[in-house]
C-alpha cells in the first residue's frame, strides 16, 4: 500500500505557531524501502508532527489524521526487542511506526485514537491515571475544534501554462510528490533533483533527496510571474527567467550537490504483438521480422481463369500480321498482282 501524502515545515513555522501537543516522544518511522528515521513526533491537534530532534524549532514533516481509519498492532519482531510496532491506517496509504515499548505504543493509540474519535478507546490497557489524562484531552480537543474558524473558500487557481517541448528542462517527472520520492530514492544514480507538477494544478514544484542518516526530502515551489518567468518560492524569493535557469539556480546554490534528475528510459528494437493460435486458442507474444517483409501466398484464380506458375511474369504479346503486296508469276512468266482486299 501506498504511502500517506506528507507536509514538509514552513520557512519560519515554530512550534509555538501549533496546535496544542496532546502527547510527545520518539517513534521510529519508515519509509517504502524500510529506511528507519528516528523522530521526536507531537500528537498537536489532529496532526503528528515530526521533527529531527528536541531541540528543532521547526517541524519536519506533518502527517493529517483527518483520514483515519485504523491504528493496530504490528507483531513483526523488532532488533530492539523491547520496540513495540504498529501500523497507522489513513485513506490516502499507511505508516508504520514503533514506539519505544509497548507501553508506548498503547499510550500512542490512546492519545491519537482520543484525538480522531473523540472518545476514549476501551479496549486499551490503561491505568485510571492515563484514562483520566484521555478524558482531558477528547475535552481539549473538542473545544478546539468548535474554536476553530470555518475554513475559507481558496481562490480559483490559475491554470498552468507550461513552455513548449523544448524549453521544459529533461529532470521533468509528471509525478506526484510520493511518486517523487519514489524514483529518487529508487535511482540514486540517476540525480536528486527533480522537476514535477505542483499539487493545485497551477505551480511546479522540485523535489530533492539527500543522504544523511537515511533519505532527506525537499520539496520547493515554483511559481509563474504575471510578467513572465518564475519564482522559487523560499524565504528569499528566487526569480529565474526560464525553467532551466530554475534548475540552474538550485545547482548553483548548492555548490553542485544537487543534479538533476536524468533516468534513462529503455526503448524497444522491434515492434510485437499479441497472436492467437487458430488451433489451440494460446496467446503468445509475438515478434515482426527486420527485415523486407516476406512474400504473401498468391491467391487462388477464379474459376475458367488461368493460372501462371508460381514465380514467372507474363508478357502480353501482340500478334502483328502483315500482308505483302507482291506480284505472283503465273505460268507463262506473267507477273500479276493479287487483289486488294475489299
Amino acid at each position: 500500500m501506498a504511502s500517506p501524502r506528507s507536509t514538509k515545515a514552513r520557512a519560519g513555522r515554530t512550534r509555538a505557531q501549533l496546535p496544542p501537543c496532546y502527547y510527545e516522544g520518539y517513534l521510529e518511522k519508515r519509509t517504502s524501502r524500510d529506511t528507519v528515521r528516528r523522530l521526536w513526533t507531537c500528537l498537536c491537534g489532529n496532526a503528528l508532527f515530526f521533527f529531527n530532534s528536541t531541540k528543532d524549532a521547526a517541524y519536519a514533516e506533518k502527517l493529517e489524521l483527518s483520514g483515519f481509519v485504523s491504528l493496530t498492532d504490528d507483531d513483526t519482531r523488532d532488533k530492539n526487542l523491547e520496540a513495540a510496532r504498529l501500523t497507522l491506517r489513513l485513506k490516502d496509504g499507511e505508516v508504520k511506526l514503533t514506539a519505544p515499548s509497548l507501553e508506548a505504543r498503547e499510550l500512542w493509540k490512546g492519545f491519537i485514537r482520543s484525538v480522531v474519535e473523540l472518545c476514549v478507546p476501551s479496549s486499551l490497557n490503561l491505568l485510571p491515571g492515563q484514562i483520566y489524562m484521555l478524558k482531558e484531552v477528547v475535552e481539549r480537543e473538542r473545544e478546539r475544534q468548535r474554536r476553530k474558524p470555518p475554513p475559507t473558500q481558496p481562490a480559483p487557481a490559475v491554470p498552468l501554462y507550461l513552455p513548449l517541448v523544448g524549453e521544459i528542462p529533461a529532470c521533468f517527472q509528471p509525478v506526484s510528490r510520493t511518486e517523487a520520492e519514489v524514483l529518487l530514492e529508487r535511482h540514486p544514480d540517476c540525480g536528486n533533483l527533480l522537476l514535477r507538477p505542483g499539487r493545485d494544478g497551477s505551480s511546479l514544484a522540485v523535489t530533492t533527496r539527500q543522504d544523511l542518516h537515511g533519505s532527506v526530502f525537499r520539496h520547493y515551489r515554483v511559481t509563474q510571474k504575471q510578467d513572465g518567468g518564475y519564482l522559487i518560492e523560499v524565504e528569499n524569493p528566487i526569480p529565474c527567467a526560464t525553467l532551466h535557469d530554475v534548475i540552474e539556480r538550485l545547482v548553483e546554490k548548492t555548490a553542485g550537490t544537487l543534479q538533476p534528475f536524468l533516468l534513462e528510459q529503455p526503448y524497444e528494437r522491434n515492434i510485437t504483438f499479441v497472436q492467437s493460435d487458430d488451433e489451440s486458442g494460446e496467446r503468445s507474444l509475438q515478434r515482426t521480422f527486420s527485415g523486407p517483409l516476406p512474400m504473401m501466398p498468391p491467391l487462388p484464380p477464379k474459376p475458367g481463369e488461368f493460372s501462371p506458375p508460381p514465380h514467372t511474369h507474363t508478357h502480353t504479346h501482340t500478334l502483328l500480321v502483315v500482308v505483302l503486296h507482291t506480284p505472283i508469276i503465273g505460268n507463262h512468266g506473267d507477273a500479276c498482282w493479287p487483289r486488294p482486299p475489299s
